[in-house]
């Protein structure tokens, strides 16, 4: 019996579906990785990585050809954060700078310019209050007619926000040794106290913004080799700060 030649063909499995299947698995693990940068890195960061999977992926509609999503308030770049940070800087340096023209308006008003004056700096707006103003010589108690004085600026210390406020007692170097103050630290600080306490009387100052301290002769502004100098070491400082914290 003849014999047919038969052509022997080796069955192959159809592997075309592979190409699809792997270009949806890379498509994917490209999916994952992106998702992974947004919320780890920075916004340059982020679209150098956008530039190099297009490079690799421009066959067909890209993934990553969409505008980059945008990030989370919490997800600032730190540029973001310092120009929030200066932001904030310089909105409290011109509200420091408003209360500082209120609060010479009210010395010029009140022809009290040779005993209260206002300085601004970066720690903030100083007013600076000479102690015959508000005291007798080597007493701390704030005298009757000061009070009306004191319960003013109490007035202008209220800020919205609420500013911290540090009140700073001062003298000259002429030794006092009494029965109620044993050294200049004594009674700077008492004076610094007694009028915090006339301040917060004021009952729209919060009790935690405000401290008081002495310094006795230790930082004069002046020198004490005159009656001038002297008088002007003898102080009370009342220094506002800025509201800097951009939490």
């Amino acid at each position: 019996m003849g014999r047919r030649n038969k052509k022997h063909h080796e069955e192959h499995i159809d592997e075309s579906w592979l190409i699809p299947y792997a270009d949806m698995l890379t498509l994917l693990l490209a999916l994952f990785i992106v998702l992974f940068a947004v919320s780890s890195i920075d916004a340059e960061k982020y679209q150098q990585l956008m530039e190099v999977f297009n490079e690799n992926f421009q066959g067909g509609g890209s993934i990553l050809e969409h505008p980059t999503p945008a990030l989370e308030p919490n997800l600032t770049t730190p540029e973001k954060s310092d120009e929030e940070e200066v932001d904030v800087k310089i909105r409290e340096e011109l509200d420091l700078k408003k209360l500082q023209e209120l609060i010479d308006r009210y010395i010029q008003e009140n022809g009290l310019s040779d005993e209260l004056e206002t300085q601004l700096s970066s720690e903030g707006l100083l007013l600076t209050i000479l102690d015959n103003a508000l005291f007798y010589s080597g007493s701390a108690s704030v005298r009757e007619d000061a009070e009306v004085l004191a319960d003013k600026i109490s007035d202008l210390l209220v800020t919205d926000p609420p500013r911290k406020i540090v009140v700073a007692g001062h003298t000259d170097n002429v030794p006092i040794r009494t029965q109620q103050f044993r050294s200049n630290w004594d009674l700077s600080a008492q004076r610094a106290l007694n009028f915090m306490k006339i301040l917060l009387e004021n009952p729209q100052l919060d009790p935690r913004n405000l401290s008081a301290t002495g310094y006795g002769e230790y930082h004069p502004v002046a020198s004490n080799e005159t009656d001038e100098g002297k008088a002007k070491n003898r102080r009370v400082e009342v220094l506002i700060l800025p509201n800097f914290n951009i939490d």
